[in-house]
């Protein structure tokens, strides 16, 4: 299905979901005032990005059921696989909107940051809690009556944790304000980005579509998950290392990562070879909001060779992606074309 078409269509589900709320909210007496601050921080917080988390459990769900296309779906299954497409949606607006403040930034998404509209300021603490709590709302209007509810409830509390846990290792190891490159490692790196990312973009989706459609057994459940936070770890590379070598104009923002002291792919495996002067040279200039230390960093990854190294880490670990998608056991209903889709979205991507 075309790609614009599956978005229009994901995204005629959001104002079904926003009155719901809005309705039970209002169910339990809230004022009009309140309503309308919750339901603002819903339609700016959650619809404005991608939404490639969202529109993959639909994608996963259409490849597991061998469908080819979304008008396939009966409109009601297709509320329900939606539904839990938004539910991750709200999860990564509750991530966001919390994140913005911890790291104090200005826009999010080509708008000002939540936290950074007029009159919201602190409030928007608790309109992260509240974007999070909607989750739970929903998911019981939806399927409690379900068999698999449980294991919903279940798979969104432990990949929040697993996200919050990437994320505290995140924030105490680079600091913006704080540049000691001795705290960091490809070891650090490689957990935060499989718990921060891989776990909610990649499993997540996969994982919500698989139990819908009672593929929730611990063989199937594995093979996705081994082959799915591999496949998140590398798109974090690669988007470490587009923020350091890609063009501005390609990757649509200017890199930001270097001054920002981020932890990235780059850094760290600079830090694993380069020899003392040249580490010396990083501990001088990494992380300082200057364009002339950025340029004496991106000069030293460029001696070092680091995109190569990236080019040859990104083929082999394709390779061996590819060799273990041909093993995937179909028998029980999973497919490596869920695998697939996901690997041909990323591979070679230039934004």
């Amino acid at each position: 299905m075309d790609k614009n078409l599956a978005k229009e269509k994901f995204l005629q589900e959001f104002p079904d979901l926003v009155d719901e709320l809005e309705q039970l909210v209002r169910s339990y007496g809230m004022p009009e005032d309140a309503i309308d601050w919750f339901k603002k921080s819903l339609n700016y917080n959650t619809p404005g990005g991608k939404l490639n988390r969202g529109i993959s459990v639909v994608d996963t769900y259409l490849i597991l059921k061998g469908l080819n296309h979304y008008d396939e779906i009966p409109p009601l299954e297709f509320k329900k696989i939606s539904l839990l497409g938004w539910c991750i949606e709200l999860l990564q607006a509750y991530f966001l909107v919390a994140d913005d403040m911890m790291d104090k930034s200005i826009t999010r998404r080509g708008q000002p940051c939540w936290y950074k509209v007029e009159n919201v300021g602190d409030i928007a603490i608790n309109d992260s809690f509240m974007l999070e709590g909607a989750i739970y709302m929903l998911l019981k209007n939806h399927f409690k009556k379900d068999s698999y509810y449980s294991d919903l409830l279940d798979l969104f509390h432990e990949i929040t944790f697993k996200t919050e846990l990437g994320q505290l290792l995140d924030l105490i190891t680079a600091p913006e304000d704080h540049v000691d490159l001795s705290k960091f490692s490809l070891q650090k790196h490689s957990f935060i980005v499989i718990y921060k990312t891989a776990y909610y973009s990649f499993f997540l989706p996969v994982a919500l579509a698989m139990i819908v459609c009672g593929l929730n057994n611990e063989k199937d459940m594995k093979q996705a998950h081994d082959l799915l936070i591999p496949l998140g770890e590398y798109f974090q590379i690669q988007d470490d290392y587009l923020d350091c070598f890609g063009k501005p104009e390609d990757i649509g923002k200017i890199g930001t990562d270097i001054q920002d002291n981020k932890c990235s792919w780059v850094v760290n495996t600079a830090l694993k070879i380069c020899n003392n002067e040249q580490r010396s040279i990083l501990d001088k200039n990494y992380g300082i909001k200057s364009n002339e230390n950025e340029k004496i960093v991106k000069d030293l990854f460029n001696e070092l060779k680091i995109d190569q190294i990236y080019l040859n880490y990104e083929q082999d670990f394709v390779t061996d992606l590819k060799l273990k998608i041909d093993k995937i056991d179909e028998s029980r209903g999973f497919k490596k074309q869920v695998i697939t889709s996901f690997l041909n979205k990323i591979y070679k991507r230039q934004k």
